[in-house]
């Protein structure tokens, strides 16, 4: 039989302490509130990374194969034998789908604006889930059939601009030796949020961009590339760089929007900065309160030791009490931390500047591991702590404690 925890229980069910009774539901309230706050924290960050990632990932995909020659060109350099290339893509572990595309800049010029933007041509092997998840109005067209469509998808930030709405028709010039000029309706229009994109990007026929560069129906300006799990990036992008040959280039996402990621990865840091700081709330809280325990339960102590008990089992007392409360706490920190957590992932309730955050909401993700984790970790710190200050108990001397009033 545990008798270091017989007694502990005994203590809890008693429930008879007077001046620890406030100290005890303070430290019981600054566990929950500390819980919650990591749990809050550590949602709010992680669904803010995913969302800005899978965002960016969406419109530009996890990595891109291009001509050495593109540079940070927005006119796709033709990249050759783009058939033969995908198909000895097929073949790198991890890739699930390849797709092509060719860019070029132009100008939407209506009545009365002018908005210099780039369209992206996009083949029949276009995945349109990502696109769609972001469409606020109208349809994703079919792109890449026998005859080029004269559809276009554009963002709610330059229809706003250009004062364009659904199923209208603009024209697109491009600047080359002679100027061209294009003429498409608009049935779709989306809006993800990051204005790097928003302000510019158009989805339209590659056809287009094909006829405009004088290339066959065949011929492509690079391939993107997404991958099954985003933490093997690193890896199959040099798998697909050994692959592709020297003449061609291989970017993921981070490479081509690095300060974004590095902006992504300090958010890491935040998270870390709360965490400890929440944690060492909750360890002083039960610190305080363990010592006011071991105080007002001197002369049990010294009861105890007279007959023989070992100090380590005493400690042992009120280290299963602290974990008790400990676990008090952690019980209503997740209650009040989950419950906000669902509420604002259903209801959206607090909002955001979408200029300044990419969204127009806190985005949340609910990671039950994370919060299974952070439950553990900030049981067993706080239990770890208290094992020293429990050291107090073997400087009791128990004849004294016996009379102690």
């Amino acid at each position: 039989m545990n008798i270091a925890l017989f007694i502990a229980r005994r203590l809890i069910g008693k429930n008879e302490y007077q001046f620890s009774k406030p100290i005890i539901r303070i430290a019981i309230t600054a566990i929950a509130l500390s819980l919650s706050v990591m749990l809050l924290s550590l949602a709010i960050i992680k669904g803010f990374q995913n969302e800005i990632r899978d965002k960016v990932i969406g419109l530009s995909s996890h990595i891109q194969v291009t001509d050495f020659s593109d540079g940070n060109s927005y006119e796709s350099t033709l990249l050759s034998d783009s058939d033969t290339l995908k198909q000895l893509l097929q073949n790198v572990e991890g890739i699930k789908h390849i797709q092509s595309y060719a860019t070029k800049a132009g100008i939407i010029k209506t009545k009365d604006e002018i908005q210099g933007v780039v369209l992206k041509g996009v083949s029949n092997d276009f995945d349109p889930n990502f696109l769609k998840s972001k469409l606020i109005e109208g349809e994703i067209p079919l792109f890449g059939g026998e005859t080029k469509s004269n559809n276009i998808v554009l963002s709610s930030t330059i229809a706003k601009q250009l004062n364009l709405k659904l199923m209208d028709d603009l024209h697109m010039y491009f600047i080359q030796q002679p100027v061209r000029v294009r003429k498409f309706t608009i049935v779709g229009i989306y809006e993800t949020g990051v204005a790097e994109y928003d302000n510019m990007l158009v989805f339209g026929d590659i056809g287009h961009i094909q006829k405009l560069n004088k290339w066959t129906n065949k011929d492509v300006g690079a391939l993107e590339i997404q991958i099954d799990n985003f933490d093997d990036l690193e890896l199959i992008t040099q798998r697909v760089y050994s692959e592709i040959g020297y003449s061609l280039n291989a970017k993921n996402v981070i490479d081509l929007n690095p300060q974004l990621f590095d902006w992504l990865d300090l958010q890491n840091l935040n998270v870390k900065v709360i965490l400890i700081l929440m944690l060492i709330v909750g360890a002083i809280n039960m610190i305080t309160a363990l010592f006011i325990l071991i105080l007002e339960q001197t002369q049990l102590i010294g009861t105890l030791k007279s007959l023989g008990s070992s100090n380590w089992n005493i400690r042992k007392i009120f280290l299963y009490h602290s974990a008790y409360l400990i676990s008090k706490g952690l019980l209503f920190g997740n209650l009040i931390g989950i419950s906000l957590a669902v509420i604002q992932k259903k209801f959206q309730l607090v909002t955001l500047n979408p200029d300044t955050y990419y969204m127009s909401f806190i985005p949340i993700d609910l990671n039950w591991v994370n919060f299974l984790v952070l439950n553990i970790g900030t049981l067993l710190v706080c239990l770890g702590i208290l094992i020293i200050p429990s050291y107090l108990i073997s400087k009791i001397n128990p004849v004294r404690a016996i009379r102690f009033e």
